[in-house]
């Protein structure tokens, strides 16, 4: 039997003064990443018309990747590197930051109801004072089983692989399920993998999970996987008799509920590194963060500038200052995971 982690989430404002509300289940107390994957916000379906959408004045990040991936509306991207690029469902954005980048996130005019995922990936040691950049990629959509429909907008699965460049082996695809349908999430060896449900109801890896929830599988879980309790990196015999080493998953299954269920995959080895988390900035040490918090409310070079950012009211920010710094030194974290 696998043990999969539950993550219930919290509801957390975004934005600044005007605020959207978002569903957050990572980071969480029971743990801080996925793999690489260390913020999971979900939103909608939110009335545009009654809540007044998405507009977020440009802000900073550095040291983290960050993945734009709608379900409905659109959602205008701009940033220091002078890109505009509109979000669209089943289309992904990634920037990634490095040493330091800004931007904006404005719903478009057309939108009457937004609903997605504002995911975050911290960057490791060997990449995170690179150039910043900016992807996007549309994946097809794929139907690795009988009612099932899957686009992998990262990295690789049910044979559909992404071109977008991460800087550790990640996963991310959005998959649905029609009612009682079942597919195996057949998942490179020693990786860790949470499925987030954004509607319906799942049965994964045995464990049912609910609108919202996300549920997390493990790497040293793998062996448990094949109900052998014996680990799969074991000789195995190929068709012809040869030994060969397996290192693989059977895979985790995931059937839906009654009503049917769309969920997104998220995975990745285990990321180890030590970091330091604190509002928009990932570092490795408290004075990185310091630095970081000056230089954007100092309005140094380093981020960049926002161009063609407007603000819908007319006292609004056109910007948003990085929160007072706290009086205590702030702590690394590590992959803080449930005993």
């Amino acid at each position: 039997m696998v043990d999969v982690q539950v993550l219930t989430p919290r509801d957390v404002p975004l934005g600044g003064p005007r605020s959207m509300g978002v569903r957050r289940t990572l980071p969480a107390r029971e743990r801080s990443v996925v793999g690489a994957w260390c913020f999971v916000d979900h939103y909608g379906p939110d009335d545009v018309a009654a809540t007044g959408g998405l507009d977020i004045a440009p802000h900073p990040h550095c040291g983290l990747a960050t993945v734009s991936w709608l379900f409905e509306g659109e959602v205008e991207h701009r940033d220091s590197l002078g890109t505009y690029a509109v979000v669209r469902p089943g289309e992904v954005n990634l920037m990634t930051a490095g040493a330091g980048i800004a931007h904006s996130e404005v719903s478009t005019g057309a939108t009457s109801v937004l609903h997605g995922l504002q995911l975050w990936v911290v960057e490791p040691e060997a990449t995170r004072h690179d150039a910043p950049r900016f992807e996007h990629y549309a994946p097809p959509v794929v139907c690795p089983g009988e009612g099932v429909r899957a686009s992998v907008f990262l990295g690789e699965l049910f044979g559909s692989a992404s071109p977008v460049t991460t800087s550790t082996p990640l996963l991310g695809a959005e998959v649905c399920l029609d009612a009682g349908a079942s597919v195996e999430l057949d998942v490179p060896p020693g990786f860790e993998v949470a499925v987030l449900v954004d509607r319906g109801s799942v049965t994964y890896a045995g464990c049912a999970l609910s609108v919202g929830q996300l549920g997390v599988v493990d790497a040293d879980a793998s062996e448990e996987r094949d109900g052998s309790g014996e680990a799969e990196a074991s000789a195995e015999r190929d068709e012809s008799g040869e030994a060969e080493a397996s290192g693989r998953h059977t895979g985790l299954p995931l059937t839906a509920g009654d009503e049917g269920a769309r969920v997104v995959v998220l995975g990745g080895p285990p990321f180890e590194e030590e970091v330091v988390m604190w509002w928009n900035f990932i570092g490795r040490t408290h004075e990185e963060i310091v630095a970081a918090h000056q230089a954007w409310n100092w309005h140094q070079p380093r981020f960049g500038y926002v161009h063609g950012y407007t603000p819908r009211e007319h006292d609004g920010s056109w910007w948003i200052p990085a929160p007072e710094m706290p009086k205590v030194r702030l702590k690394t974290r590590g992959n803080r995971r449930r005993r």
